[in-house]
């Protein structure tokens, strides 16, 4: 659950200028996440948010441009986004189909990101193998790979 929420707050950042606590976890609880303004400021400081100057004068949460890249959700969110065509699963297998040349790149973000109960991947040119423990851990990659691309 806390990779989806700090996912998912990162990705409201990303569309709105948020410059408080208090409207982060007002759209953190439009979006069907539970959470506590204790919460929000772990997930601040644990994603290393800071504040910048947004377009209207004001100021707004970001991620510092040195981590932009480095904060491997958002990097693999943003992959996700501009890459992958479709996603599904049988058994404990998930396939990713990517865009032709990406699935490699795809690959490597998801291998960084170490979700739980990843056995091991396979990219080819457009497609990606992800072996996982059970269906059930199938289902669950597949349900976060879905949350992270909701916008898209």
């Amino acid at each position: 659950m806390k990779v989806k929420r700090q996912s998912k707050l990162l990705e409201i950042i990303d569309k709105f200028e948020i410059d408080t606590q208090e409207a982060l976890l007002e759209k953190l609880t439009a979006s069907g996440f539970k959470a506590t303004q204790a919460t929000v400021s772990r997930d601040i400081k644990e994603l290393k948010l800071i504040k910048t100057l947004s377009e209207a004068g004001g100021y707004k949460y970001a991620l510092p441009p040195a981590l932009r890249e480095k904060n491997p959700i958002a990097s693999l969110t943003s992959l996700l986004n501009d890459s992958v065509e479709s996603i599904d699963y049988a058994m404990n297998t998930v396939v990713i189909k990517c865009h032709i040349g990406m699935a490699q790149a795809v690959c490597a973000k998801l291998d960084g990101v170490n979700f739980k109960n990843i056995v091991g991947t396979l990219a080819g040119d457009d497609t990606i193998f992800v072996l996982m423990k059970t269906e059930s851990d199938a289902s669950s990659l597949i349900e976060n790979f879905n949350n992270l691309m909701q916008g898209r």
